[in-house]
């Protein structure tokens, strides 16, 4: 049978023309398949659960901070193992990750890049590159991380879960292992180590976390779980009051009030409002059970010439530096000093405390300039998921915006009175925030193509009109 009779007939049943066996040699095709292997969803999948696995653990370490409790384990480098595992998953995954890089993460690398520039600049340029490169780099890394490895709200629930626990376990350790006494003289109390050694910070960090315990509250079910976590919230509240840290009171009175209303009069959760009440009557008597705490609160308004404060001319010496910050601001507008040069080139041999003037002083006005739009960005990322229709239906992506809001406030208070440029929490909560929003805009419905109708009038489904339907969170942030 010729291939024309094969292919057009000859008035019988062509037959199937015989299998011819297959060519040894590899065809581009085959060679294209094969080359895709390695980057298949599946493998890409394994990189990115690595990477969160790692991300995971690197949290667990910096907030719960095991090698204060298990001898030996500080001389192990594991956050730096499992930050470098981390990084290696997303960046092995990078190029098949359908995720776009947010603005205000954007905006953190160029913050970096900025910093860098000014180490040539810097009053003691090996003071300032090790800065850069041992504290700053891990913040930026650590924003990077989670917003681009964080892709549910189940993730994302994890490592807030892990920071939450991982602070009021450190609390409640402290104030055991840490008892104020007067026996001893010991008044305020101290953390156990890292971000927690110092009272002030201590104190801003439980600010911090205080609406991410108060939304597992009302996120998990059983009775016992929410007994431990109304008891965390009662061990938070007294750890800041038992700190004696006047930059974290304002903290927790500020993250306090937006906890009312964010998870009480905007959630309708009348009980939030009535346990609010209660809480801040137990607090005044708590405090007025602690002279010295009395004292030192009324330090805030009638200067720090007030018996048994404690006080010790801080608060006017803290006044001192942030005047000097500013001078040296005005000085050096464009590089600072460099990162970490404030305290050596006055030689007061203290830090700013307050994080705004330090980025001023050290790293220069372009530098305060970015982290507050970052913290702008920031706040604007989590306006916008207040108003996706992903909010309206999923409870736990509102419980989550309102903490991450609530503590966000927490943070910008705290930071005008201490330094924080170069700790690793507020990156943390950036990277938060934009995993969030990503994960609302991700969530939100696609709209329906119009169809005409009948009349020639055009209508989506359900009878809406297209330009009446919910829009998408389009820009990202």
């Amino acid at each position: 049978m010729t291939f024309y009779d094969q292919k057009f007939g000859n008035g019988t049943i062509a037959k199937k023309p015989a299998l011819t066996p297959k060519s040894t040699s590899t065809s581009p095709v085959q060679a294209k398949a094969a080359q895709s292997v390695a980057s298949s969803p599946k493998f890409v999948q394994r990189r990115a659960t690595l990477a969160y696995g790692a991300l995971l653990t690197f949290s667990f370490l910096y907030y719960a901070r095991p090698e204060d409790f298990i001898p030996g384990m500080a001389i192990i480098p594991v956050g730096k193992i499992s930050g470098g595992l981390a990084l290696a998953g997303l960046l092995l995954s990078w190029a098949r990750l359908k995720t776009k890089m947010p603005l205000v993460i954007k905006l953190v690398l160029v913050l970096f890049v900025h910093m860098c520039l000014t180490v040539p600049f810097a009053f003691w340029r090996g003071g300032a590159f090790q800065v850069v490169r041992d504290d700053f780099s891990k913040a930026v890394i650590v924003a990077l991380l989670i917003s681009m490895i964080v892709g549910s709200m189940d993730d994302l629930r994890r490592l807030l879960w892990v920071q939450a626990v991982s602070v009021s376990v450190m609390t409640i350790a402290s104030i055991i292992i840490h008892p104020q006494t007067s026996l001893t003289g010991q008044y305020r109390l101290w953390g156990l180590g890292g971000v927690f050694s110092n009272p002030n910070d201590f104190a801003i960090n439980i600010a911090i976390n205080f609406p991410l315990c108060l939304a597992f509250f009302y996120a998990t079910k059983g009775i016992l779980k929410k007994v431990l976590w109304g008891g965390a919230l009662l061990f938070l509240l007294y750890g800041v009051i038992a700190t004696y840290s006047r930059s974290g009171l304002i903290a927790m009175v500020i993250c306090f009030m937006i906890c009312v209303w964010e998870f009480g009069i905007r959630g309708k959760r009348p009980q939030v409002v009535a346990a609010a009440i209660f809480v801040v009557m137990l607090g005044l008597g708590v405090g007025l059970t602690k002279p010295n705490y009395t004292a030192r609160i009324k330090t805030l308004v009638e200067g720090g010439e007030v018996e048994n404060s404690g006080d010790h001319g801080s608060l006017d010496a803290r006044r001192e530096l942030l005047m000097e910050s500013i001078r040296v601001s005005l000085h050096h507008p464009i590089f600072g000093v460099g990162p970490g040069n404030f305290q050596a080139i006055t030689e007061s041999w203290h830090v700013t405390h307050n994080t705004y003037t330090e980025l001023s002083s050290e790293a220069g006005l372009p530098a305060l300039a970015l982290f507050l739009t970052i913290i702008v960005l920031t706040f604007r990322n989590l306006k916008h998921v207040s108003k996706s229709a992903a909010f309206e239906t999923d409870p736990q992506l509102r419980l989550f915006t309102s903490a991450l809001r609530a503590g966000m406030f927490a943070y910008i208070v705290g930071a005008a009175f201490a330094s924080t440029t170069y700790n690793l929490f507020p990156y943390f909560m950036v990277g938060y925030v934009a995993a969030l929003y990503r994960i609302g805009l991700s969530a939100e419905p696609e709209p329906v193509p119009s169809k005409p109708t009948g009349n020639g009038s055009l209508s989506a489904s359900k009878g809406l009109p297209y330009k009446n339907r919910q829009p998408s969170l389009a820009r990202t942030y």
